[in-house]
């Protein structure tokens, strides 16, 4: 993710030059707890909505056509099962493995893993 809005801005916009019309953006839950053993910080869930917001304010603005998706269903697509039995590292782990099978000469990172997987969901759906 950019760190800047105009930079998302300007991301999505190349890309519509080079033909791209379609975004698929992984739906966020409805509910993220918070805090305690199991939740992410509030300012975690705070800034990923924040940047769900952006990205899909801007796709809407290029003119996208916007499909969202569960990670369930990027995630059977591509055949990576689930994260039951996997601590959170080991399945980040798993799905970093998968990019870079599908991606060798792109360097992937536990951050970008998940948006180049879902990208790959989308070619293969469009």
């Amino acid at each position: 993710m950019p760190q800047e809005p105009t930079d998302t801005v300007k991301l999505l916009s190349d890309l519509v030059v080079k033909g791209y019309t379609v975004l698929h953006i992984e739906q966020l839950p409805r509910f993220v707890p918070m805090g305690g053993g199991k939740g992410i910080p509030g300012s975690m869930a705070a800034v990923m909505f924040e940047n769900f917001g952006i990205v899909l304010g801007a796709a809407m603005a290029l003119g996208y056509r916007i499909e969202r998706v569960t990670p369930q269903a990027w995630q059977k697509e591509l055949g990576l099962g689930t994260s039951k039995g996997l601590s959170k590292t080991e399945w980040k782990n798993k799905l970093k493995g998968r990019a870079q099978e599908l991606f060798p000469n792109i360097p992937i990172t536990l951050k970008t893993a998940d948006a180049l997987l879902i990208w790959e969901f989308g070619r293969r759906k469009t």
